[in-house]
């Protein structure tokens, strides 16, 4: 798409121009369309008699109307109004150019028949519609098109009275609630553009003449109480007036007659009222002239007040599209006239002013838009001098209204309807607007590699909940591919050997730059229908940005929780150090996550049993990271790396999975720092637990166990397992048969017993290994002796730690089943599990780290367990936790448990 119809704000501003020119054309068809056929019909009653004429076009044009309008829009009864609030406030009702025609038509026959009610509520309903379609032809953010629909509105508000300001303020204060500069730019473009159309073509003002428009009220400060009586007169029947509104609509909905059927009724009593009263009332129009020109009494201002507020609850009720607003205005300016009359007589001041002034009170009570009732009266007025009297009378009424009702007339008509109103329409945080696609972009991205093979590309996606995956190579971005992309090769693929990954994706797809502002990102997403835009600089993929990635931002600000510096800075949400190459997903379907980074390829293998033997026990996925260290020069992404040596371990971490019954995970990613990394995936994968190797001892002076393994001991913030492989285990010939489990009470003490009903699993599949191709019935029993080493022989604590311990054991070991995930792999002829041995041993002795070194060697143990608190490993300082010597000391697997840091739950009994 050419750059200049990018959805920038000076575009936006043009496409509101548009919105403002084709509106005031709807709104100038529509006044001239209803005066052609107005005048036409007070002019039959010159030749036939009213009481004939008024009541049969009254019911003719009704039912036409309603008619038209059930057949092809019943979604556009009513003023327009409460429909345009509701869709701006996120409802899905219908906008289009359908409801615009029909809109257009409906109302031009209905107001031709001479029901009390106005054109500016259509208009405002078509110039929404109108902006909807408009917009629909660029397609941009829902912001975008919710700004845009709220811009036709005030068009056609303004094209109605002739009022841009008056226009833009109703949007601003009943419609959306937003004061922001885009909406304020769009507004005025909107409001302007539809009032000068209107101006040229429709008429100078609201049927006022021109000695009205061009009078001078007069306003004095002992006038100040009259017109306080009459705000607060006018909050009063406003909000009887709103009330009668919805009665009236209850009351009709009752009588189960169809649309046309209503409206045919409420044409024929309107225009039979009409014809017994006075011929000044069959013209609303000129009705509204008499009374702002003085020119009727005080019965015939009651009369027209009555007629006028029964007559309009009849004709709203019955579905008509007409609005409220000119009703409103003549209500009100029969109520100023009331109380303008006696002051008159009594004081010699002018009526006028306060049917001028009544018509803002009245709008302000009903409509609860103070603001907009002030500018909408002085702009069709002209008249500087009715600022501060309209300003004292729209604000008693409307907190006299307030005060009986809180909510305006367009909202209770929402809620009659069904339609609950948000309190607040929704507005974009602050520093919104100031954020780019890099500060809320995710640089950990799900890639595909270009020379993966076909079968690789399904595994990948059926173990991931996306639906298409960047394509890279080299850490430049070649491609995507979808799975539309797999289903073609599989539909046009007829040759037997599957083809590479590069042979079906899709070239050149749809990207964005880390400076894009999220407009446009919203934009692109929009315009070709994504849920996610890779970004990249040059060709290089640098991260991807998905439509929760900018909830996400948003819900941050928010909360508080970020701000635009914040993101600028790179603070928040994406600390990041390393560059994913490949990565797979599983469903997220188990109750934690164990996390395993491969760096000994010789003891991969068991290291994934073992942590794939507590995932099936505790019900826990697995997720397999490989780390590549790359130079401090290279940059990750640009590292030029060889998976092929790496996908051996992602196939059978998902081999181990299928077997296990547990959901998998794997990625491989280039980094410069190893540990920050594995924090990194901690945190962003949400695991609890971290199980990885260790070589047990350290060459670098001040530290315990590496520079790696100490910083993930004090950093990371979920459980933390060591393991340190026999010396004697060459060839993959470890043995799991005997445990040891020396306990020195405390949480880490109790974290190593937990782990061992999954670890066991290790004993009953290591002993068939070695028992591969023997006739046999039964395997060996695998024992486990839980220790203290403690100076004298009677303490305290001992005998209820190890009791405690030993009866968690008992009852998690006694219900071991061959037919549990990771013994279904035996041979079928090693029918009989046993049920481990558990024993206990009390060791008196002083050297605690040395005492438990020579009992290993002496018992032949295979595997030695202990828990141990991050402050113990890391300053050798706490007795009873494992010291670097022990580890170093013995000839055993070593594995070395450090609980959650926060948690020091008991043992589950």
């Amino acid at each position: 798409m050419p750059p200049l119809l990018l959805p920038k704000r000076r575009v936006m501003i043009a496409e509101a121009c548009l919105i403002g020119l084709v509106s005031g054309c709807s709104a100038v068809l529509l006044r001239n369309g209803i005066g052609a056929f107005g005048s036409w019909r007070v002019a039959l009653t010159q030749i036939v008699p009213a009481w004939i004429v008024l009541p049969v076009i009254g019911m003719g044009f009704g039912f036409l109307s309603g008619m038209f309008m059930e057949r092809f829009a019943p979604e556009t009864k009513g003023s327009g109004i409460a429909q345009v609030k509701a869709v701006l406030g996120g409802s899905s009702l219908p906008l289009n150019w359908r409801t615009a025609t029909v809109k257009l038509i409906s109302g031009l026959l209905s107001l031709s028949s001479g029901l009390t009610l106005g054109r500016q509520g259509p208009t405002v309903h078509i110039g929404a519609a109108l902006a909807a379609e408009i917009a629909r032809i660029f397609p941009t953010s829902p912001n975008h098109r919710r700004q845009m629909v709220a811009a036709g509105a005030a068009a056609g508000l303004a094209a109605g009275f002739n009022a841009p300001i008056a226009g833009m303020l109703f949007v601003l204060e009943e419609l959306l609630h937003d004061m922001s500069e885009l909406t304020l730019e769009t507004a005025i473009g909107a409001s302007f553009i539809g009032a000068v159309v209107s101006r040229l073509f429709g008429g100078s003002d609201l049927a006022l003449n021109r000695e009205v428009a061009a009078s001078v009220a007069n306003f004095s400060a002992p006038e100040i109480p009259a017109f306080v009586i009459l705000g607060v007169l006018a909050g009063i029947l406003g909000t009887l007036f709103n009330q009668s509104i919805i009665t009236s609509l209850t009351l009709s909905r009752r009588l189960r007659l169809s649309l046309p059927a209503r409206m045919a009724l409420a044409g024929f009593i309107s225009g039979l009222c009409i014809a017994l009263l006075p011929s000044s009332f069959n013209n609303h129009a000129g009705l509204r002239q008499l009374l702002l020109n003085g020119d009727l009494n005080v019965f015939y201002a009651i009369l027209a007040f009555a007629v006028n507020f029964v007559l309009t609850c009849v004709a709203y009720s019955a579905g008509t599209p007409g609005g409220l607003f000119a009703p409103t205005l003549t209500l009100g300016a029969a109520l100023g006239y009331l109380v303008g009359i006696p002051l008159g007589l009594a004081f010699g001041l002018d009526p006028d002013t306060y049917a001028l002034a009544g018509m803002g009170a009245f709008f302000s009570a009903v409509g609860k838009v103070p603001m907009t009732s002030i500018v909408i009266v002085f702009e069709i007025t002209t008249d500087f001098n009715l600022v501060l009297p309209l300003m004292i009378v729209s604000v008693v009424a409307y907190f006299i209204s307030s005060l009986l009702e809180k909510n305006s007339l367009y909202e209770r008509l929402l809620v009659w309807n069904g339609i609950e109103p948000r309190k607040e329409q929704r507005k974009m945080p602050e520093g919104f607007d100031e954020l780019i696609a890099e500060d809320v972009m995710r640089r950990e991205v799900e890639t595909l590699n270009v020379q993966l093979p076909f079968d690789e590309v399904v595994k990948a996606f059926s173990r991931s909940h996306h639906r298409g995956f960047p394509v890279v190579s080299n850490g430049r971005l070649v491609g995507i591919v979808t799975q539309s992309d797999l289903s073609r090769v599989v539909r046009d693929n007829s040759e037997d050997t599957p083809p590479l990954l590069q042979e079906f994706m899709t070239p050149d797809p749809v990207t964005i730059k880390p400076t894009d502002p999220l407009s446009e990102v919203v934009y692109q997403l929009n315009r070709y229908k994504l849920s996610r835009l890779p970004v990249i600089e040059g060709r290089r993929l640098v991260g991807i940005i998905t439509r929760s990635d900018i909830i996400r931002a948003e819900s941050d600000l928010l909360s508080g929780q970020g701000s635009a510096t914040s993101y600028h800075e790179g603070i928040g949400p994406h600390g990041h150090g390393s560059y994913g190459l490949y990565q797979t997903r599983g469903p997220a379907v188990g109750k934690g996550r164990i996390l395993v980074p491969i760096a000994n390829p010789h003891t991969a293998a068991l290291l994934l049993q073992m942590a794939g033997a507590i995932a099936a026990e505790q019900d826990c996925e697995l997720e397999c990271l490989q780390v590549i260290l790359v130079s401090g020069n290279t940059p990750p992404d640009e590292a030029r790396i060889d998976l092929e040596p790496y996908w051996q371990w992602t196939k059978y971490t998902q081999q181990l999975g299928e077997k296990l019954g547990i959901s998998t995970h794997t990625q491989i990613r280039a980094t410069h720092d190893v540990a920050r990394t594995i924090l990194e995936t901690i945190k962003y994968r949400h695991a609890t637990m971290l199980v990885m190797g260790w070589k047990g001892r350290t060459t670098t002076p001040g530290r315990i166990f590496g520079n790696v393994v100490d910083t993930l001991i004090r950093q990371a913030p979920c459980e933390v397992v060591l393991v340190k492989w026999a010396a004697r285990g060459q060839q993959a010939k470890w043995r799991f048969h005997r445990w040891l489990l020396p306990l020195a009470g405390g949480p880490n003490a109790i974290a190593g017993a937990e782990l061992l009903p999954g670890l066991i699993q290790l004993s009953y599949s290591a002993t068939q290994s070695e028992h591969n191709g023997y006739q046999q019935t039964s395997l060996p029993s695998p024992e486990i002796q839980l220790c203290q080493v403690s100076p004298r022989r009677t303490t305290l604590d001992i005998p209820v730690v190890l009791e405690e311990v030993q009866h968690f054991l008992q009852i998690r070991l006694r219900g071991r089943s061959p037919l549990s995930p990771v013994l279904s792999s035996l041979d079928s002829r090693s029918s009989v599990t046993p049920i481990p041995r558990l024993s206990v041993v009390q060791l008196i002795s002083s050297q605690i780290s040395q005492t438990i070194i020579d009992y290993v060697r002496e018992s032949d143990i295979d595997v030695l367990m202990m828990g141990a608190s991050r402050e113990g490993l890391l300053r050798q300082a706490i007795e009873g936790n494992l010291p670097e010597e022990i580890a170093s000391g013995c000839d055993c697997t070593v594995i070395l448990v450090r609980q959650t840091l926060s948690l020091t739950q008991p043992l589950d009994r």
